[in-house]
This record gives structure tokens, C-alpha cells and sequence, in this order.
């Protein structure tokens, strides 16, 4: 059973049980006449893998269980996918390995106990009989489940770094197999400014365009790599960001530490003089983002300290504001205005200005230039007063 994404607490409040997510692997635990049997969510077998865990049949004795949890390996007290990474696709580990990365299963649902089916009971019911069984041992964990504390549970995983909740509706029986809305998962994201130093160019749909950014840190000694943004551009967010970087080209990579060959190819490196915040799960001990997404343009860096392109795009946007037959050319021909920083700078307000107050760039393209003059002026007053 799947869990859905979802962005806050569902109501009413109380229906509902809040668990912490951890940032693992997930695998079903087949235990029966003292062995055990794990499996992935493509029925992987990952027995194996993970020859500590054996530990949770013996724990068992004569009972057979048909459990689910997620694996787990834990870095400074907190789950960390990319330690659990070293274990994953080691098929039969070394106990130098098992001892260095020691991986934990998280047990949060009961299927089947003694070849007695539970699927068809509440999750309330199922919690009980699993928390009542004799599983719990050094690699084997039963998380407490909180009814009713979505909220302060939420709270708490934002707090210690947590990768976020799921929720799970007290009533609810256990689909197996089946992404089901009685089931909820919140994640919660890091945000993080970081510079841009290199353009991977794109493929499929996004030929042609930028693939991904690939992204530094500053620090004492230079620019650190730090990985590739992918995700969470708009269109006119994509055309703003190549006009900018367009000027920017070098030769050579920017970053102080080395990028690996396979994400170095094909790149166009640039100046790194724009600075990007974005949304990450996690950053790997090597300094790596994982998950990275762009969440929008923040400034220029250099070691002149260089002026906020927020601040120089919110100067066009309000001259742009006395102009509005300009920032409708910007939306309806982006390819005329964009070839400068200030048009770039430009089209991607103008999107913004758009999306903020809900016009719709095919009801514009519809009414024409004569007349989406003025339904620009209201918008760009409403969204940007002088």
C-alpha cells in the first residue's frame, strides 16, 4: 500500500494517525518457521543484502508474519539514503560493510499473521497487533504511530531533519499493491541558494533547451559542486534563465572541486555569477543536493558583491508597469524580447506578473494585442503597485 502526497494535515485531525518518514528503502518481511524473506516493492529479493536483519525471525520463534517497513541506514542519529546507499546493491555484503553501514527495518504494518489474513482490519487494529509481537530487536524498530498528532508530529520532523509524515486514516484496511488517498505522505524540503556554474543541455521533450543547471556552494576554498538541478522550471522560467547565462560562457569549469565525468559532458560551463535558490531532500556527506529543484532566480555573486537581480527585476516590472503593451509583448513574443538580460529579466516578471493574477496566456493570445493591453494594466497594478 502506497501513500499519496499531500501538502497539509488532513481534517478532521483526529481521524487520522500521523508516523514519521524515513528516508529508506521500502520492504515487505516474509517470516516463517524461523527464516526470513525480504522483499522490494518490484518483489526484488533483498534477503541477502541484509543478512543483519535475520535477527527478526528468531525474534519471532514459532509465529509466521507478513510484515512491511522501510530499511533504513542512520548517520548522526537521523535516516541518511545516501550512507544506505553503499548497502543497497551489495548483494551479499562483507561484515567490514555490514559493520560500517548497519542498516535498521522499520516495521509500520502487519499483513498477515499466523496465515491469518489482516488486511481487511482497520489500520487502528492492525497497529495493535503489531506493537503486541516480539520483533523489536538491535536492527528491528517499531515506530510509535501518534492518533491525532498530525500536527505536532510534523513539527517535530521539520525540527530534526526529518524527511517528513505520513498520515494514516484510523479506519482504513490495507491495500496491498495500491497508491490509495487513506493513506497520506508530506515531505518536507530544504532550501538552499546556490551559484550556477555549468548548463546540461537537454533531450526529449527538452531539446533544444536547458536539461539542468549544475549548481556550486560557495565557500572558503571556492565554489563547491554540489550537483545538478533537473526539476521545477516553468517555460518562460527556462527562456529567462538562457538568455541570462547566454553572456556567461568560459571555457572551463567554474567549481573548485571536481565534477564526475559523466555529469561534466556535453556541459556548457558559465561564470558563476548567478545565484538560484532551490529545494533539496537531503545533502550527502560529499556534498552532493539530492532531490534538488529550482525554486527561482535570487541574486548575482561575485567578489564585487554584486546588486540582487530580484531587486533590478522588480525596478523593470515597475517601469514595465507604465509600459504594460511591453510586458504584453514580452508574454505573446518572448523570442523578440528576450535576447538581453533586461528582456530576459523581463519575460520572466512578466510570466510571474501573469501567473499571480490568474491570466491565462491563451485567453491573452485570443483577445489580441489591441486589447490585452488593459487587462495587463490591471494585473500589473494589482500584482506590482508603483
Amino acid at each position: 500500500m502506497l501513500a499519496v502526497p499531500a501538502t497539509e494535515i488532513p481534517e478532521p485531525e483526529p481521524a487520522w494517525a500521523a508516523e514519521f518518514k524515513w528516508d529508506g528503502v521500502r520492504a515487505v518481511a516474509y517470516v516463517s518457521a524461523g527464516r526470513l524473506r525480504l522483499l522490494s516493492r518490484s518483489d526484488r529479493d533483498m534477503t541477502g543484502t541484509y543478512p543483519e536483519l535475520a535477527d527478526l525471525a528468531a525474534r519471532a520463534g514459532t509465529r509466521s508474519m507478513v510484515l512491511d517497513g522501510e530499511i533504513a541506514a542512520f548517520d548522526s542519529g537521523r535516516p541518511s539514503f545516501a550512507a544506505l546507499q553503499r548497502r543497497m546493491h551489495v548483494g551479499d555484503p562483507g561484515p567490514r560493510l555490514v559493520a560500517a553501514v548497519p542498516v535498521t527495518y522499520l516495521v509500520f504494518d502487519i499483513m498477515d499473521l499466523d496465515g491469518q489474513p489482516l488486511i481487511g482490519e482497520p489500520y487502528a487494529r492492525r497497529r495493535a497487533i503489531l506493537e503486541a509481537q516480539p520483533v523489536t530487536g538491535p536492527h528491528v524498530h517499531v515506530p510509535p504511530s501518534f492518533p491525532g498528532g498530525g500536527q505536532a508530529v510534523l513539527a517535530v520532523s521539520v525540527r530534526d531533519g526529518l524527511e517528513g509524515v505520513v498520515l494514516k486514516r484510523l479506519d482504513s484496511p490495507y491495500q496491498p499493491g495500491r497508491r490509495s488517498p487513506a493513506w497520506l505522505k508530506i515531505k518536507n524540503r530544504r532550501v538552499l541558494d546556490v551559484v550556477v556554474g555549468g548548463i546540461s543541455p537537454g533531450r526529449g521533450h527538452r531539446a533544444g533547451q536547458i536539461g539542468s543547471l549544475l549548481v556550486g556552494i560557495p565557500t572558503g576554498r571556492g565554489l563547491a559542486y554540489a550537483g545538478r538541478v533537473g526539476t521545477g522550471f516553468t517555460q518562460p522560467e527556462l527562456r529567462a534563465l538562457e538568455g541570462l547565462l547566454a553572456p556567461l560562457r568560459r571555457d572551463s569549469p567554474p567549481f573548485g572541486s571536481p565534477v564526475p565525468p559523466a555529469q561534466a559532458r556535453n556541459v556548457t560551463w558559465v561564470q558563476p555569477r548567478l545565484v538560484i535558490e532551490v529545494s533539496y531532500a537531503e545533502q550527502t556527506p560529499d556534498g552532493m543536493l539530492r532531490a534538488a529543484a529550482y525554486q527561482g532566480l535570487k541574486a548575482t555573486w561575485d567578489e564585487h558583491g554584486a546588486g540582487t537581480l530580484a531587486a533590478r527585476r522588480a525596478k523593470h516590472v515597475r517601469a514595465a508597469l507604465l509600459r504594460p503593451e511591453l510586458v504584453g509583448t514580452a508574454l505573446l513574443r518572448p523570442e523578440l524580447v528576450g535576447t538581453t538580460d533586461f528582456g530576459a529579466e523581463l519575460v520572466s516578471a512578466a510570466s510571474l506578473v501573469a501567473e499571480q493574477a490568474g491570466i491565462r496566456l491563451g485567453l491573452v493570445r485570443r483577445i489580441g494585442i489591441a486589447r490585452h493591453v488593459d487587462l495587463l494594466r490591471v494585473a500589473l497594478s494589482k500584482s506590482c503597485p508603483p
